[in-house]
C-alpha cells in the first residue's frame, strides 16, 4: 500500500472521529430540556450534562497529550472509544438512578471527547502539512462534525416531543445510536492501519528544557480564545432551544414551542455551521486562519448585537426540515432568534482556525500543547453556565447573550493581535 493511500486512510478515520465527537457532545443541550423537566432544574442546573462533559476536559486534557506521546494516536483513540462506551451506558442508566448518575455519565463521556479531540485536531493538521492545508483538513472534518450535530438536534427534537413531559427514557434511541457509533468506531479503528507521525525521541539530559508550549505567547492567548469560544458555539444554540421551549409564563419566559419543532429549528444553526465549514474547507488552502477568524468574529458580534436588541415583536418565519416526512416546515420566531441561528456560519471555522493559529510553530511541543488546548474546553461549561446564570438573574434569555458577545470580542482581539508568534527565537526541533 502506498504512503499516499495510507495517509488518506488516516484522514478518513480522523474525519469519522470528528463526527462521533459532535454526535455525543451535542446530546447534552437537548438533554438539558429533559433534565429541566424530569428533575425540576433551573436554567443553570439544567446544563449539568454540558458541565460534566466539558469540565472533564480540565482533568483529561494534559493526560491526553501524554497518552499520545507514549502510545500514539491510534491506541489513544481506542482507549477513548472504550471510555465513551462506558459513559453512554451510565447516562442511559440515569433515567432509573437519578440526577447524580447522569452527571457521572456526562463526565465519563467528556473524558472520551477530550481524548478524541486531542487525537483528531493535531492529526488532521499534521496530515495536511500544517499551515493553510492543515487548517483546510480540519475544516473539512468540521463539515462532518456539523452534519452529526444537525442529526442530533433533529433526532432529539423528535424524541422529546412536548418539552414539559420529556423524560430521560425518551432519549434511549439516541443514546443507543451513540453507543453503536462508539462500538463500530472501535472495531473499524482497531483494524485500520494508520500511518502516524513520528513522535519526538526524548533525549535524557541533566539539563531541563527551559521552554515549553507555555513559553509561546500566541499559544497562551490561543487557549484562552478556545476557552471563550465555547460560549459562542454551545451557548448560542443551547439558549435558543431553551427560549423556544420555555413557556411564556415561566420565570425565564420563552414562546412555548414544542420540542419537536424547536429541535428542527435549532438544527438549522448546526446546518449553518455545516455550510460554513464546507466553505471553509473549500477555501482553507488559500485563505489564512487569521483572515477567517477576523471575518467571522466581526460578523458574530454584529449578529449577536442585532439579536439582543431587535424587538421580540418583530417576527420572521424560519425554515426547518422534517426529515421523517422529507418536507420543509416553517416556524414563526422573533427575528433576533434568526440572527442567533446565523451565528452558526461564524462559529463554523473558529475552532479549527484557532487551533491552527495557537499551535503553529510549536514543533516538538505540539503533542503536549494539543492536550493543554483540550484542557481549556472546560471553558465551554463555564461560559454556558455563566449564560444560564445571567438568564436566571435577569429573567431574560436575550440579555444572557451578553456573554456570547464578550466571547466574540475576545476572539476578534486574538485574531488581530494575540495570534502573532513573537517567540520565534525558541528552538522547536
Amino acid at each position: 500500500m502506498s504512503t499516499k493511500t495510507k495517509q488518506w486512510g488516516a484522514i478518513i478515520v480522523m474525519i469519522a472521529l470528528f463526527a462521533m465527537i459532535a454526535f455525543v457532545t451535542n446530546l447534552c443541550s437537548p438533554m438539558a430540556v429533559i433534565v429541566k423537566n424530569q428533575f425540576g432544574a433551573s436554567n443553570f442546573l439544567s446544563q449539568i450534562g454540558n458541565y460534566g462533559n466539558f469540565i472533564a476536559y480540565l482533568v483529561m486534557g494534559i493526560p491526553s497529550g501524554m497518552l499520545i506521546k507514549r502510545y500514539g494516536y491510534k491506541k489513544t483513540s481506542l482507549i477513548a472509544l472504550a471510555v465513551g462506551i462506558i459513559g453512554i451506558l451510565v447516562q442511559w442508566a440515569s433515567g432509573k438512578y437519578g440526577f447524580g448518575v447522569y452527571l457521572i455519565g456526562a463526565f465519563i463521556s467528556g473524558f472520551c471527547m477530550c481524548m478524541l479531540n486531542t487525537v483528531v485536531n493535531p492529526m488532521l493538521n499534521l496530515l495536511g502539512g500544517g499551515g493553510n492545508k492543515g487548517n483546510q483538513l480540519i475544516q473539512i472534518g468540521g463539515v462532518f462534525n456539523s452534519a452529526a450535530a444537525v442529526a442530533v438536534y433533529i433526532l432529539m427534537g423528535a424524541l422529546i416531543g412536548e418539552a414539559t413531559k420529556a423524560k430521560i427514557s425518551d432519549a434511549t434511541p439516541a443514546l443507543l445510536i451513540a453507543l453503536a457509533i462508539f462500538v463500530i468506531g472501535f472495531i473499524v479503528i482497531l483494524f485500520t492501519k494508520i500511518e502516524e507521525p513520528q513522535q519526538p525521541v526524548e533525549v535524557k539530559s541533566e539539563v531541563k528544557d527551559k521552554y515549553s508550549a507555555f513559553s509561546f505567547r500566541h499559544f497562551k492567548l490561543g487557549i484562552l480564545a478556545i476557552f471563550l469560544y465555547g460560549g459562542i458555539e454551545v451557548g448560542t444554540p443551547t439558549y435558543i432551544l431553551q427560549y423556544l421551549t420555555s413557556e411564556p409564563t415561566a420565570a425565564t419566559p420563552g414562546i412555548g414551542m414544542s420540542g419537536t419543532i424547536a429541535g428542527l429549528i435549532v438544527a438549522v444553526y448546526w446546518l449553518m455551521m455545516l455550510v460554513g465549514r464546507f466553505i471553509g474547507g473549500a477555501i482553507g488552502g488559500k485563505v489564512s486562519s487569521k483572515s477567517m477568524v477576523t471575518t467571522v468574529s466581526i460578523a458574530a458580534i454584529a449578529l449577536v448585537l442585532f439579536g439582543m436588541l431587535a424587538p421580540q415583536s418583530w417576527l420572521v418565519k424560519v425554515p426547518g426540515i422534517d426529515w421523517a416526512n422529507l418536507k420543509l416546515i416553517w416556524a414563526e420566531v422573533p427575528v433576533g432568534i434568526f440572527a442567533f441561528i446565523l451565528v452558526g456560519l461564524c462559529t463554523s471555522v473558529m475552532w479549527g482556525a484557532i487551533f491552527n493559529l495557537a499551535t503553529e510553530g510549536l514543533g516538538k511541543y505540539t503533542a503536549i500543547a494539543s492536550g493543554a488546548f483540550m484542557t481549556m474546553v472546560f471553558g465551554f461549561a463555564i461560559m454556558v453556565g455563566l449564560q444560564g446564570l445571567v438568564a436566571d438573574w435577569t429573567g431574560s434569555y436575550m440579555t444572557s447573550y451578553v456573554v456570547v458577545l464578550f466571547c466574540a470580542a475576545y476572539i476578534l482581539f486574538y485574531a488581530l493581535v494575540g495570534s502573532k508568534n513573537v517567540n520565534k527565537d525558541i528552538p522547536v526541533e
